[in-house]
């Protein structure tokens, strides 16, 4: 039965409404994501701007699915979602079919979903998948009521979504009930993390103004109120929309006499209602909404004629709201004012009617739903079977959070009902290893405590290394080295359990740059592995620490070897986790420490083929893809990296996997200076990170510099390199070379522009740094000093700037990265020698020949800033760039066809001239290639340089014509 139609006015809030529409849909370009959050007190009229908003977007032709979070917690992962997509379902006309096929796909493919070895990520990929077929191309609006109940999976699938690692074109709008969001709410951190995108905006609604209150209440009366009765409303109401309506219903229809608070005001309306519709409100209360008609009709044992009378008057009186789905109260107020009204042995026994009624239904039966029920009936040994349900429910769709409440539940369940055979050893390890997936780290240890004392424990050395695993999550380092020591000195350590202390302690002394303690673990734990049957993770794990050990302390050969027999060990145990592992920690070593590119590329792109093989592509297969892309960026193959960003993206990662590739794409972006994406995936990788994520703090911090030196702001770029300094907590020279020359070169930077003092406390830790770097590369690989040694060089130049820039230092520069084949700092490096021997003016001649090998580079790899530099300081000092001239072509003119016309194009301006050719535009073109609209329209442009043409239509020209020859 539906609601009828709510008639008071929507006041004070028109220019909200148009700036929300705006957000949504107009500002946000195709392929893009957005998102509005509105948050205010309760009754400030959220929802009915949610539902006013839904309706204008709807006939702007958008795709509009509205859905509300339970009021019960993380109990069901993804039911807004699941509501919404059903609420979709039921609206669609036949002329959908298409539609309504792609959504009861998606709800089945969710019903159907286990765990798989690609964990919840795969999930919310197939999910974003489903999505994008159910929008037909048509903008899709996600509209979420009472986000402030919102389960952890759904909080997962909204940072996935609007991170904008896919080309469908979602808007996000939803509610926030403000004084919910109190000490550590996670949707707390899940706004702030969400603020730093550009597209998403935290807008608060604020209570209405004495002249708003007084047009709603008048508009609701029917006539203008008297100045006492205005008064009275705005004292009253405060503001609050929904009591401003209440109020004024009151004056209209002669209500006198009401006490002053809301609570009063509440009871008088449920106290007017007949007396079976008392019965009505109070089961909906206490239910968990929407409470379907047949579950009502379960609840309450009342004839039908009754009940539907009874629902009337309920709606009538404003109390409740009706759809199809089923029954709400008008406003959660209602819910609050009425939770004393009943005695507690009415409360529990509508509780114990709400489980029957489920548990007689099984094609309807929600274990999260059923475990709230009987544990609010008092019945806890009944609750836990179905809390223990519904924690596996939750596991099963990768839900950890939901299962971590779940399984906490049902150990206060086991201990509230008395003797029952309940494992609670069981369920202690359970809800430990849920809390830990979750990120509670804290939780987790104390779980992890609790089950220490249980006589039947875990054996201790068990114990320690579960502990320990904890403790490296939190990032406490030291104390889970000391447990890792302690499981291998436990008396009751199997061979087994030592072999996989010894390897996940090598692993930890890894990442905290300890490389030769790493290197001394990892021995020991593959003398361990050697008899242990199926240790292959094990083997693994140990081998990549001490691959990276011996690749760092004179012996890459040995390092190399080592990690070659890992892989053939993973291949020949056939566990997928561990062959894609064992890729990973390959092609890492390759394109890292021995810095060997070209193989370490090719490694990485087989490792990603053979893990899609195995079922891994999204997760490992992503990772491997990143490491490819890196790899080609140095080696100065932009155009082929753009295509494995474009493998990559096809993927959906999310989490860690997808910071990798966005950092990787954001290198391309920093780049070729297309500032737009680059910032764009900065604030993708930062709202993934979402706090976390130390390991990519060094890569993001020196890109982000990069970035702001591109866009002129030095003192961004200062800032971001100092905190790097101070955040970074490995001995990884690799990573902290590239950052302090980042740091210097913005103080030179600086310099030369003059916008920026130069700040010599900072260039003092700078050179600080870049010494201790070398006395630490000292006693590295030869392959990790000649990195350094690189960057060092770069360093060293860049200081010289700050008081006359020294050809010779950037000659040595031009020297190192020429000899490892890396043309984008080499590149640089002639810029900065070309400058300074002009500044000196000495051996002009070799000045001119240093620009024009720069600027050659430059466009090849079409990297706009550096190439614009050039042209800048060419043509200040007049040199000559010896631009090609098309042959029989005049500028801007072409007339007739050469062989090598296309010659000067890369790969993939080839791909992108022939699009342009088909007719497609540039947003087009994008789409097409997985590339952002802004980086087409660089390819374009150097095209058109390279060309020497004016216009598409003469490109297109050049294009057909070499085709047809």
């Amino acid at each position: 039965m539906a609601s009828d139609v709510d008639t008071a006015p929507l006041v004070g809030r028109a220019e909200l409404v148009r700036t929300v529409r705006s957000a949504l849909l107009g500002d946000a370009a195709h392929g893009q994501t957005a998102a509005v959050f509105l948050t205010g007190e309760s009754g400030v009229g959220k929802t009915r701007l949610l539902g006013e908003i839904g309706d204008r977007l709807r006939d702007q032709g958008a795709v509009v699915l509205t859905g509300s979070c339970l009021d019960i917690g993380d109990a069901s992962p993804l039911h807004p979602l699941l509501q919404a997509l059903r609420r979709y379902d039921a609206d669609l006309s036949a002329s959908r079919a298409r539609s309504s096929s792609a959504v009861r796909g998606l709800l089945q493919m969710v019903a159907d979903e286990t765990a798989g070895p690609d964990g919840a990520g795969a999930l919310l990929e197939r999910v974003s998948r489903g999505l994008h077929l159910i929008a037909e191309g048509r903008p899709l609006v996600l509209i979420l009521d009472d986000l402030q109940w919102v389960d952890r999976s759904t909080r997962q699938l909204l940072l996935y979504l609007l991170a904008g690692l896919g080309d469908l074109q979602l808007s996000v709008l939803a509610a926030v009930r403000a004084e919910s969001l109190q000490g550590a709410h996670p949707l707390r951190r899940v706004l702030t993390e969400l603020r730093r995108l550009r597209t998403v905006r935290v807008l608060d609604l604020a209570p209405l103004g004495r002249t708003e209150t007084e047009e709603l209440a008048a508009a609701v009366v029917g006539r203008p109120l008297s100045g006492d009765a205005a008064d009275q409303v705005w004292q009253r109401s405060g503001g609050n929309p929904f009591v401003i309506e209440e109020l004024a219903r009151d004056l209209r229809d002669g209500r006198d006499g009401l006490s002053e608070t809301l609570r009063e005001i509440f009871l008088d309306r449920v106290d007017a209602l007949p007396q079976h519709a008392h019965a009505v409100v109070h089961a909906v209360a206490a239910g968990v909404e929407p409470v379907q008609h047949w579950l009502l009709a379960e609840v309450l044992r009342m004839p039908e004629d009754e009940l539907i009378d009874a629902a009337r008057a309920a709606v009538a009186h404003r109390l409740l709201v009706g759809a199809d789905d089923g029954y709400r109260l008008r406003h959660r107020l209602v819910a609050e004012v009425l939770a004393h009204e009943l005695l507690p042995a009415e409360r529990s026994g509508l509780h114990r009617r709400y489980a029957e009624a489920l548990t007689s239904v099984p094609g309807e039966l929600h274990q999260a739903r059923l475990a709230h029920h009987w544990r609010l009936a008092g019945d806890p040994a009944r609750a836990l079977p179905a809390a223990v349900a519904a924690a596996q429910e939750a596991e099963r769709l990768g839900g950890y959070a939901e299962a971590h409440r779940h399984w906490s539940a049902a150990l206060q369940l086991a201990a509230d009902s008395g003797p029952l055979a309940v494992d609670r050893v069981e369920l202690l390890g359970n809800a430990a290893e849920a809390a830990h997936h979750c990120g509670e780290h804290a939780r987790a240890l104390a779980l992890l405590e609790e089950l220490a004392t249980l006589q039947g424990g875990e054996p201790n050395c068990a114990l320690h290394i579960r502990r320990a695993r904890y403790l490296a999550a939190a990032g406490r380092s030291a104390l889970a080295e000391e447990e890792y020591q302690r499981a291998l000195k436990a008396a009751d350590c199997s061979p087994r359990d030592r072999a996989a202390a010894a390897a996940r302690l090598a692993e930890l002394l890894l990442h905290l740059g300890r490389y030769a303690d790493a290197g001394e673990r990892a021995r020991e734990a593959l003398a361990l592995a050697e008899n242990v049957e199926g240790s292959a993770t094990e083997v693994v794990l140990a081998s990549s620490a001490l691959g990276f050990s011996d690749a760092f302390l004179e012996d890459p050969d040995a390092g190399l070897a080592v990690m070659r027999d890992a892989l053939d060990t993973a291949e020949r145990a056939g566990q997928p986790e561990d062959v894609a592992c064992a890729y990973l920690h390959l092609a890492e070593l390759l394109t890292g420490p021995l810095n060997i590119l070209e193989e370490g590329v090719v490694v990485a792109r087989r490792g990603a083929e053979r893990v899609a093989e195995l079922g891994l592509g999204r997760t490992w297969g992503t990772r491997l893809l990143a490491i490819a892309i890196n790899g080609l960026f140095r080696v100065g193959q932009w155009a082929e990296a753009e295509k494995v960003v474009a493998a990559a993206l096809r993927h959906r990662p999310s989490g860690a996997d997808a910071v990798e590739l966005l950092l990787a794409r954001c290198r391309l972006s920093v780049g070729y200076g297309d500032i737009e994406a680059a910032g764009r995936d900065l604030d993708a990788v930062a709202t993934l990170l979402a706090g976390g994520g130390a390991r990519h703090v060094i890569p993001l911090l020196t890109l982000r510099s990069g970035l702001a030196m591109w866009e002129g702001r030095h003192d961004v770029a200062r800032t971001a390199v100092q905190r790097g300094l101070t955040e970074i907590r490995s001995d990884d020279v690799m990573i902290l070379s590239a950052l302090v020359w980042h740091g210097l070169r913005a103080e030179a930077e600086a310099h030369a522009s003059r916008t920026v003092e130069v700040d010599p406390t900072a260039v003092r830790r700078l050179r600080d740094v870049a010494d201790r770097m070398a006395r630490k590369s000292a006693g590295a690989a030869r392959p990790v000093r000649s990195v350094v040694e690189g960057f060092l060089a770069l360093c060293a130049a860049e200081v010289s700037r700050l008081d006359g820039s020294d050809p010779e230092l950037w000659a040595a520069s031009v020297a190192e990265w020429d000899r490892r084949n890396h043309p984008y700092p080499a590149a640089y490096s002639r810029l900065r020698q070309a400058e300074a021997l002009l500044a000196r003016r000495s051996r002009l001649a070799t000045a001119g020949k240093l620009l024009r090998e720069a600027y050659e580079v430059a466009q090849g790899l079409g990297a706009v800033p550096l190439t614009s530099e050039i042209r800048e300081l060419a043509g200040r000092a007049r040199v000559s760039l010896e631009e090609r001239e098309p042959t029989g072509a005049t500028r801007g003119a072409p007339t007739q066809a050469s062989d090598d016309e296309l010659a000067a194009l890369t790969a993939r301006e080839r791909e992108v001239l022939a699009l342009v050719a088909e007719g497609l535009t540039n947003k087009e073109i994008g789409q097409r290639l997985f590339i952002s609209e802004r980086t087409i329209g660089v390819h374009v442009s150097h095209i058109f340089d390279k060309l020497q043409v004016r216009t598409r239509v003469q490109a297109s020209a050049i294009q057909l014509r070499n085709h047809r020859g």
